[in-house]
């Protein structure tokens, strides 16, 4: 867990790096946005494909190779000046590229503990790994202001190839084996749990990039409050994790923690300032990591061992469009209406994630009581037929 935090670090730090960056070399943010929304397309494509390459060719050759293509774009983002145009192709090709982290070690887990701990060994990695929106926000902010843009891109370049090795040396990464998956691309996707927890993921992290950009633009990338902010935004996802986030799920389950989401972000537009900008989000914050719990464990309740992978990949894919359609929107919203257009964005986008988990609730399954891990290779899953 500590290494692939580590390996994820710059998650918390890249887009806000990217956003800083850019903006200052092109003075717009629709500008920043086009190249967040190009990275996060890029990552959006990767993730189902270099998921399925894990079960073909083992975990560590694929995350050596894709870090090392994602370590060379940053780079050249961080130390070369571009057009819009370049930054957008040089984004997609880190973007594409990222190395598949996150959908390994969450493969990992129900092989290292017993179903009863699953769950909150869920809830535990998603509030843990709010300390890379905890700290890499803060981290960004300062070295941004106080060194160079440059500089706060070139550090979550090292914590990306340092994390990445610590990681594929564990051991844990050699002693579990994807099987290869017997069926073609894009078919885990039609299990109705999985398209839950795609599309509601798709909606929370739209929501997020859009306050990210409106935090951002609130306070300008010369004040840390920007990043003050966001990390409390984060604290609030930690303590509600660690708070409930380990409760079984029920079909209201993902509903419910997304409503706090929409409510902490519906409120924040109402007073611009830092005080009241933190409160909201820590609000929004607590439906975080619980929200994103209850789409871990209702995918490893639903698809069998052999298609985990991958159906954290379509799910990390979603999140990654909703990412770059959530910075770009906010990122226009912002130069035709302020700041305050990127909050209307973000508890739209909130909003509409309530409501998919309340029309879709049948898709969950209730897990009170019941096992969360993956199905067995040899047992049948029900699968939309299309």
């Amino acid at each position: 867990m500590a290494a692939q935090l580590v390996a994820r670090f710059p998650g918390g730090m890249l887009s806000l790096a990217f956003l800083l960056h850019v903006e200052q070399v092109h003075e717009s943010y629709g500008a920043a946005g086009l190249v967040l929304a190009a990275t996060s397309i890029g990552q959006a494509i990767a993730g189902p494909v270099t998921t399925r390459w894990m079960g073909h060719w083992g975990m560590r050759p694929v995350i050596v190779l894709t870090a090392s293509v994602c370590a060379a774009a940053i780079a050249a983002i961080a130390l070369v000046d571009m057009p819009v145009v370049l930054y957008m192709v040089v984004g997609f090709v880190g973007g594409i590229s990222n190395p598949p982290i996150q959908p390994a070690v969450r493969t990992i887990y129900p092989k290292l503990v017993n179903s009863r701990q699953l769950t909150p060994l869920f809830s535990l990695d998603a509030s843990a790994q709010e300390l890379i929106w905890v700290v890499g926000p803060v981290v960004t902010t300062f070295v941004a202001t106080q060194v160079g843009t440059r500089q706060a891109i070139l550090l979550a370049l090292v914590f990306l190839v340092a994390g990445t090795a610590w990681f594929v040396l564990s051991p844990e990464v050699s002693q579990v084996r994807i099987p290869r998956s017997r069926r073609r691309i894009g078919v885990v996707l039609l299990r109705p749990p999985v398209m839950l927890a795609t599309a509601v993921g798709f909606l929370l992290v739209a929501a997020c990039a859009a306050i990210e950009a409106g935090v951002v633009a609130t306070f300008g990338h010369g004040d840390a409050s920007a990043g003050i902010a966001l990390a409390i935004f984060a604290v609030g996802s930690l303590a509600g994790g660690l708070t409930f986030g380990h409760r079984q799920i029920d079909p209201w389950a993902l509903a419910r923690r997304m409503a706090i989401v929409f409510v902490g972000l519906a409120i924040a537009v109402l007073i611009l300032e830092l005080w009241w900008i933190s409160l909201a989000l820590f609000i929004a914050g607590i439906g975080i990591a619980p929200a994103l719990a209850a789409m871990f464990t209702i995918t490893s309740a639903s698809v069998k061992f052999s298609e985990t992978a991958e159906a954290y990949g379509w799910i990390g894919t979603g999140q990654l469009i909703g990412a770059a359609i959530g910075s770009a929107l906010a990122g226009f919203f912002i130069d035709g209406f302020d700041a305050p257009g990127a909050y209307w964005i973000a508890a739209a986008f909130a909003f509409l994630g309530v409501i998919v988990a309340i029309v879709f609730r049948g898709a969950s399954p209730d897990l009170r009581g019941r096992d969360a891990s993956p199905i067995p290779d040899t047992e049948p899953v029900l699968t939309l037929k299309v």
